[in-house]
């Protein structure tokens, strides 16, 4: 495997994210152990390939990140930007709360979630959904509604 596999890059991140921020914000318990810690307002980013290795190529955030068992985490406030190679926003990704395992770059809930393109031409909203890094795929399972503005429909008519 490559050190600039984007996989090991984002595991890594993950991984120095929860490091830091354990420390300044653990609580310790009677024992002088951990008892709980919880990262708050934090970001994560991925980069392109080279030759464009500078550029973010996705921004995960949120409000909150609890430990659950194994390496996953609680995230309130989930925040999931992708963005191209110019650096302008594609799509935004938004859902209160998802368990998020960072080492394999899944995120899930039963809880709601929204999608929305720059712009807010085209906006995708449900309950229950599974996103996969690693495919770049994301299934929303329940209640879905789409909403297509219709200047995009007048854009393509013209364009023919």
């Amino acid at each position: 495997m490559k050190f600039n596999d984007p996989k090991i890059l984002f595991a890594a991140t993950a991984l120095f994210f929860l490091i830091a921020t354990t420390r300044e914000n653990a609580q310790t318990n009677s024992f002088g152990g951990l008892k709980d810690y919880r990262a708050t307002d934090f970001t994560q980013e991925t980069y392109f390939e080279p030759p464009d290795d500078q550029k973010v190529k996705m921004r995960l955030s949120g409000a909150s990140a609890s430990p659950l068992p194994g390496t996953m985490q609680d995230v309130k406030e989930l925040k999931l930007e992708l963005f191209n190679t110019n650096g302008n926003s594609m799509v935004t990704v938004k859902a209160p709360q998802c368990t998020y395992a960072p080492l394999d770059g899944v995120a899930s809930s039963a809880g709601h979630l929204e999608v929305t393109t720059s712009g807010g031409k085209f906006r995708t909203e449900g309950d229950g959904f599974l996103w996969r890094q690693s495919e770049q795929s994301l299934s929303i399972s329940n209640h879905v509604v789409t909403t297509i503005a219709t200047e995009l429909f007048a854009e393509q008519k013209n364009s023919l």
